[in-house]
């Protein structure tokens, strides 16, 4: 049986082509991911389940999220902290939150309250300490600091030195992000493509953009031409 095939049904029930998996309900469940196992509730806590339905280890834990680079989050009365593909908790230290791996490396917020990367075996990245950080994608992230949001590249040095009141990732070679006037897309460098202001802004999608303002759905393109949406 592939794991891939197994699904989670409405009752936390696991199934494979329509049929039921393990005979068991959970109190509550997410799906498997690679390598083949998946985070469940029963009545003794959150633990990690083979797609066999054979639970990956004895403790228990208040929460357990999916597995991302062979690494999981989980959560126990000392903090957050994640495991690795056999179980095994990968570091002995506790966070107040921590996120999921994402392209070798994770982003995990420290019980002082600042946030932080950590590496594949939960060695501490970069020397700074943000007020956020965001997951990477395609090699950059956001990250909050006391300046403003800005954007950082994987080894942790600033991608443009400009500064935002909100910030997205880059998308096709462009970001969303937020001044005192409002959202608009801005380039690689952090300069805004067009001099427009919006309430509400998604990412171009090939080259058009879903926008509000007062209400009123618009698209604007790469070059900053704006058309109303009937």
């Amino acid at each position: 049986m592939n794991w891939k095939e197994i699904k989670l049904n409405s009752e936390n029930q696991f199934t494979h082509k329509g049929e039921a998996l393990f005979s068991k309900k959970y109190e509550d469940a997410l799906k498997f991911h690679e390598p083949g196992l998946a985070p469940v509730k029963d009545k003794s806590g959150w633990h990690h389940i083979t797609f066999e339905g054979k639970d990956l280890y004895q403790k228990r834990y208040a929460r357990a999220f999916g597995y991302y680079f062979n690494r999981a989050a989980v959560e126990d009365h000392e903090g957050c902290l994640h495991l690795d593909e056999t179980g095994k908790e990968l570091y002995k230290d506790r966070y107040a939150w921590c996120g999921n791996y994402q392209e070798f490396m994770c982003t995990v917020k420290r019980k002082d309250g600042y946030y932080q990367y950590i590496d594949l075996s939960g060695k501490r990245l970069f020397g700074s300490d943000f007020l956020y950080t965001g997951d990477f994608k395609d090699g950059i992230a956001c990250v909050k600091t006391t300046k403003g949001w800005t954007h950082i590249d994987s080894n942790g040095g600033y991608l443009h030195d400009q500064y935002f009141s909100g910030l997205g990732i880059y998308h096709k070679g462009f970001a969303t992000a937020l001044d005192s006037k409002g959202w608009f897309h801005i380039d690689r460098k952090g300069s805004p493509v067009y001099e427009a202001r919006f309430d509400t802004i998604e990412p171009f999608y090939n080259g058009m953009a879903l926008v509000f303002r007062f209400g009123v759905a618009h698209l604007v393109d790469e070059g900053g031409n704006i058309s109303t949406l009937f």
